[in-house]
């Protein structure tokens, strides 16, 4: 999933307090409110960037599994009406899994939906607010190349992964929602003696089974272990894992973590060892200190950039995946280089973690 869940736009931190992790009078300790960063610029409910090229048509590419995640109402905000709306004039085979993956209590309401006298205007209406609601989502499972050209120049803080190295070196690691890998290959550079890299999309899982069979030889390859499988239902026995992380995928939304997730990660994680949640977004802050979560952002000695693969592929994205913030695309074309600060592109830069210790 890897950037994926928590792609909702996001401010600058405001703050650059971290907490000492060599305390260990703070390990347990719920972190003061006031410690994590005060944000602005962008609400939750934002105008997305994007221009999406899904149809509705795409949603037979989620096996049931996600499907019955999407339509239980938890974390993607779709309702009944929207969904049945949507669905009006599409496939007879599309409309009965979506039927089929439904919670049953809701399956009366959808029908009587489906079956109202609606304008084509509220039927266009409704497809472009669940295709917008299912972008990345559709992105991991459609498009997962395109997915990995966007976040491989991410490149993450280096202070993250030095910090935790301690609590990787020689241990078991469960890189949860690991997408491409990105986590994954850093957990192993920072002396992870074994890695679990759960992903639910194929496509992604893909990606990162070709990069290991790519090095042929030596211990990342040989040290990542890819299963597929989701935050609900993670394919790991009980306490097999010294650390569960999870990168820019894990929230606070059922669907992609939350209660059962959290609960998840903990089953797997073995007592004392720890739970990694790498740059969370800023609207799961209260949550992630509710839960006992303890806050660390890095300080900057400069401003942070994703770095594309090229001129050619900047463009490609910036068109793609923010296409309504102009700002990128103006930005790469005056400068003639394929970097984009975060300030530009309106989101907070990978620089921050929060952990918890499993007792």
């Amino acid at each position: 999933m890897d950037a994926k869940s928590s792609r909702t736009a996001q401010s600058k931190a405001s703050s650059t307090h971290f907490a000492g992790e060599g305390d260990e009078r703070l390990q347990c300790a719920l972190l003061p409110r006031g410690h994590w960063p005060a944000h602005r610029w962008f609400d939750v409910d934002v105008v997305p960037q994007f221009e999406n090229p899904f149809h509705m048509e795409d949603m037979m590419v989620f096996n049931d599994a996600t499907l019955q995640s999407i339509l239980c109402g938890n974390g993607f905000g779709l309702t009944v009406e929207k969904l049945a709306y949507s669905l009006r004039g599409m496939p007879k085979e599309l409309v009965r899994r979506i039927i089929d993956n439904m919670q049953t209590e809701k399956r009366a309401s959808f029908l009587a939906e489906f079956q109202h006298t609606i304008s084509e205007d509220q039927v266009e209406a409704a497809r472009h607010e669940v295709l917008d609601r299912l972008f990345w989502e559709l992105t991991y499972w459609k498009t997962p190349e395109l997915y990995e050209e966007l976040t491989e120049g991410e490149q993450l803080h280096p202070g993250i992964f030095q910090q935790l190295e301690p609590d990787l070196q020689g241990k078991t690691v469960l890189d949860a929602g690991a997408g491409w890998g990105r986590a994954s290959f850093e957990c192993v550079r920072h002396g992870a003696a074994l890695v679990y890299a759960v992903e639910p999309s194929p496509g992604l899982l893909r990606i990162l089974e070709r990069k290991l069979a790519g090095l042929l030889t030596g211990p990342p390859g040989s040290r990542i272990v890819p299963y597929q499988g989701r935050f609900d239902q993670i394919p790991l026995e009980d306490n097999c894992v010294d650390v569960s992380l999870s990168c820019s995928a894990f929230t606070a939304e059922p669907g992609q973590g939350g209660e059962v997730g959290l609960a998840e990660l903990k089953r797997v994680t073995r007592p004392g060892g720890k739970i990694v949640v790498i740059w969370p977004r800023r609207e799961d802050y209260d949550w992630l200190v509710g839960h006992g979560f303890q806050y660390v952002v890095l300080p900057l000695d400069q401003e942070m950039r994703v770095r594309f693969r090229s001129l050619r592929s900047a463009l490609r994205c910036a068109r793609l995946f923010y296409a309504h913030n102009t700002a990128v695309a103006s930005y790469i074309l005056e400068r003639r280089q394929p970097e984009v600060p975060f300030s530009v592109l309106g989101i907070n830069p990978p620089r921050d973690y929060c952990w918890l210790i499993v007792s």
